[in-house]
């Protein structure tokens, strides 16, 4: 079995900021082109994304629970959670947008948190399974993460647009803030976790 071969192995150190690859005698010092610190694998990565992750498992909760907005018409309104805003967008047939809502705030932020989970346990268990799909599912999630923000721009969008006054107002939510938290505490998570770490239980011991 022949052994894969790593930067850090072949006496080498990648940037985890812009990718730029330095000598290994630069580990702690910034990174010629970015200014960023270099290290070989991130410092307590597995820690710091476990509890980013666990914390946003805690606001994902109040965040669905806990309304997003409430719409006055004449004097009277109904706080609506997130999935209580879907049903009336499909009620009011418009379906286009509850799809939107549903995917950016429900399915986007569970695949995220599933699959950071996902990732953190496997490399506990220094899985050797399927390490580029899990790399690439790494990419996948860290570059569409940022799509979950959409619920919380749309409510800003309607209460700059929907104002008159006594006849129709729109008021954010407690939920709001809860479901930002969840989105801004999932990117941190993804920026704590090394996706290096992935291939370094597929590296051939010459010791085991």
């Amino acid at each position: 079995m022949n052994p894969i071969v790593t930067a850090i192995r072949a006496g080498w150190i990648g940037c985890h900021a812009c990718g730029l690859v330095s000598p290994a005698e630069a580990e702690g010092m910034p990174c010629p082109r970015c200014r960023t610190t270099l290290h070989g694998r991130k410092p307590d990565s597995l820690q710091r994304a476990w509890a980013l992750l666990m914390t946003a498992l805690l606001l994902y909760i109040p965040a669905n629970l806990y309304p997003v907005m409430t719409v006055n018409k004449m004097g009277r309104g109904e706080p609506d959670t997130i999935l209580s805003g879907v049903r009336h967008l499909i009620e009011a047939g418009m379906w286009p947008l509850a799809l939107l809502v549903f995917v950016a705030s429900i399915v986007i932020p569970v695949a995220k948190l599933g699959v950071l989970a996902y990732l953190l346990l496997s490399v506990r268990r220094r899985s050797r399974n399927r390490c580029r799909d899990r790399a690439v599912l790494y990419r996948v999630i860290e570059a569409f993460g940022h799509w979950s923000m959409v619920d919380v721009f749309l409510v800003s969008i309607l209460i700059a647009l929907v104002d008159f006054g006594a006849i129709a107002t729109i008021e954010p939510g407690i939920g709001v803030s809860f479901f930002a938290g969840v989105v801004v505490v999932t990117l941190f998570a993804a920026r704590a976790f090394d996706p290096r770490l992935i291939w370094d239980a597929a590296v051939w011991e010459e010791n085991p």
